[in-house]
């Protein structure tokens, strides 16, 4: 102590908060990643982190599949065999109608006594056959046509339109006339009568 009773000064002893000329600075510490969680160990009654695709059924849902698909293709066959079948009524009641057309058109001209409307609806073969003069005085002394009926439409050999006719002062006869289509515009024509 001192003679004045203050402390004495402490001797020179380095602060270890300071740092010390010259000497090297240390670089801040390097903070360490946190420790890893462990998972649950490995083993029965773990649930993995995802859900694993279903395994039972799966076979059960493609025999499904595969017996839809073969539904789908039954069903557009059977509409395309009735869709084919309709298409050949269809064209079958068209061939009749027109074949129908024609004859109701060649009697209307007959009973008419428009001789050369009905000479135009007859087939090549029968205009080769007979003239328009000829086809004309084929009605001379004729009962005359005073009404008609055509019926229904044979096709067997050969297209026949089966007609009804009335005649002035005669009976009733059904005459079966024959069809023919013409080559260059598809049309019905009369070719004579079947026997």
């Amino acid at each position: 102590m001192t003679a004045a009773g203050s402390p004495s000064p402490a001797p020179n002893v380095p602060n270890p908060n300071l740092p010390v000329p010259g000497a090297p600075v240390p670089s801040p510490p390097v903070p360490t990643p946190p420790a890893a969680i462990p998972g649950p160990p490995p083993g029965p009654g773990v649930q993995p982190p995802f859900v694993a695709p279903p395994t039972e059924g799966a076979r059960r849902r493609r025999w499904l599949a595969i017996g839809l698909t073969g539904a789908v293709a039954l069903v557009c066959c059977v509409g395309a065999l009735f869709g084919l079948g309709g298409l050949v009524v269809l064209g079958s009641q068209v061939v009749e109608e027109d074949a129908q057309r024609v004859v109701t058109e060649y009697l209307r001209a007959v009973q008419m006594e428009e001789y050369g409307q009905a000479y135009d609806l007859l087939c090549d073969r029968e205009k080769r056959r007979t003239s328009l003069s000829d086809f004309t005085s084929s009605f001379e002394g004729e009962p005359r046509l005073i009404g008609f009926h055509v019926n229904k439409v044979e096709s067997a050999a050969q297209l026949v339109v089966v007609t009804t006719l009335l005649y002035d002062n005669s009976p009733t006869k059904t005459v079966r006339f024959v069809m023919e289509q013409d080559r260059q515009t598809a049309e019905f024509r009369v070719c004579g009568e079947e026997d």
